[in-house]
């Protein structure tokens, strides 16, 4: 990785993320991709726990960490938490990778079934591929967005679905770092360019389309060592016709940086 000029488009850990590929002598370019916005909205949080105590959730499943605290400290300021745990500690609880997990545990919730590596939706529906959910409710605690293939795969069993929001991914406020790299890479400037979050390459390929550059943009990256953290990033930059150099496995920083610092020695 010695001198080797490297994008990261990571926002929440990108500062982690710059460290590591310095630490190996790497050149981090910084173009965060991605803003978290808050989407928990205490009235419509309190309107839900109304329903659910008129008909409680068979299932509840929480994909991440993050939004799983954020959905804990809102139900702490409505005073609702314990209501909420009483009905998890009824329902089966099931959760898509290790970040959840943790978040749960620091409730003292029981945890009835853990997706497999990588944590991706097909190993959360086969963690509850024997349950039967025909006229069930299932919650599921909502990321950036909506997860379609899983709310389509739950009805499609009978189930009735209902998305708790908890924050929302967006372009961030400033993209002009977003718009140097795509210059850089259009320049041959970027040895390697790091996705971390499938939103991460919508977002690029969006302020790409703003500067009428989508298509020299995938060309670019194409020209490019591409690192992808795993399937779902892999999965969306296959959409855009972008060739991937690298997949992690496991989907985790260090793997993925040690994949890098491989593949570019």
């Amino acid at each position: 990785m010695k001198s080797k000029r490297i994008a990261i488009l990571e926002s929440r850990l990108g500062e982690q993320l710059v460290s590591l590929v310095s630490q190996r002598g790497g050149v981090p370019f910084h173009a965060p991709a991605l803003a978290e916005l808050p989407d928990l909205e205490p009235q419509k949080i309190a309107e839900l726990m109304r329903s659910l105590e008129q008909r409680p959730p068979k299932l509840a499943i929480f994909q991440t960490g993050v939004g799983t605290r954020a959905l804990f400290a809102a139900l702490d300021g409505l005073k609702q938490t314990q209501f909420f745990l009483r009905l998890l500690d009824k329902a089966i609880v099931v959760v898509r990778g290790p970040k959840p997990t943790g978040a749960l545990r620091a409730r003292g919730v029981r945890i009835d079934s853990s997706a497999a590596d990588p944590f991706t939706t097909a190993e959360v529906l086969e963690s509850i591929s024997d349950i039967p959910l025909e006229k069930e409710r299932v919650i599921v605690q909502r990321y950036g967005v909506a997860n379609a293939e899983l709310d389509r795969a739950l009805e499609a069993r009978g189930a009735q679905v209902t998305e708790i929001p908890t924050y929302r991914w967006s372009l961030p406020a400033d993209t002009r770092p977003l718009e140097s790299l795509i210059g850089a890479l259009e320049r041959g400037e970027m040895h390697a360019v790091v996705f971390t979050n499938a939103e991460q390459v919508r977002n690029l390929f969006a302020v790409a389309e703003k500067l009428d550059k989508k298509r020299s943009l995938r060309e670019d990256l194409n020209r490019t060592l591409v690192a992808s953290i795993g399937p779902v990033a892999s999965a969306t930059l296959r959409e855009y016709e972008v060739s991937i150099g690298l997949e992690s496995s496991p989907p985790k920083l260090g793997a993925l940086m040690s994949a890098l610092d491989s593949a570019l020695s």
